[in-house]
């Protein structure tokens, strides 16, 4: 297999939709932008590269995808550029293993989520256990947010969600060849 195969997708050379930077409500907004200018029929190709972001942004984006196909009918693929780390993984498993391509010398990085937070307890002692009992309902809840997210990135390919679990916590880069032979992506250009 070579390490490339651009000439087999010709679409994918100039995507309708090319985001790069933090995923964050500017990507968002430039997504929505470019997705409205897109042409209206035929596949849409979408490009990114980024160092990560906003997890929920990449969801809301990746939703606007799901949505499209689901409702039209209409093809949507997904170009990885150089870099599609932390929350570019999240918005790439919105995008089915098979409709998933990354330019050659690329890396995926998947984590888990991050939390800051400072619990700060003040006041009656009847009142702080719903502080922290709502705390705790965030953590799992976002626990389980995560959770779906990675089995949408692994549906489909060679890695099971157990591995991914194991892995995630110790950020997990992916070069572009080893993404394609566990089945992560469809092909490399």
């Amino acid at each position: 297999m070579t390490d490339h195969n651009a000439p087999n997708y010709p679409l994918l050379a100039a995507p309708h939709i090319q985001l790069h930077g933090t995923v964050n409500e500017m990507m968002y907004a430039t997504f929505k932008d470019q997705l409205l200018a897109a042409p209206g029929g035929g596949p849409i190709v979408v490009s990114i590269t980024t160092l990560g972001g906003d997890p929920e942004m990449a969801r809301a984006m990746g939703d606007s995808i799901r949505l499209l196909r689901e409702y039209t009918g209409r093809e949507a693929l997904f170009l990885g550029k150089v870099a599609v780390y932390s929350a570019g993984a999240t918005f790439m498993s919105a995008f089915p293993v098979d409709k998933r391509f990354l330019t050659r010398n690329s890396r995926i990085m998947i984590h888990e989520r991050i939390m800051n937070s400072t619990v700060q307890l003040s006041g009656p002692l009847n009142t702080l256990a719903p502080v922290l009992k709502a705390k705790l309902n965030e953590i799992e809840d976002s626990i389980r947010i995560q959770e779906e997210g990675f089995a949408d990135l692994v549906r489909g390919s060679k890695v099971t969600l157990d591995e991914l679990k194991r892995r995630a916590p110790d950020n997990w880069y992916i070069e572009a060849a080893e993404a394609r032979e566990l089945g992560l992506v469809l092909d490399i250009i």
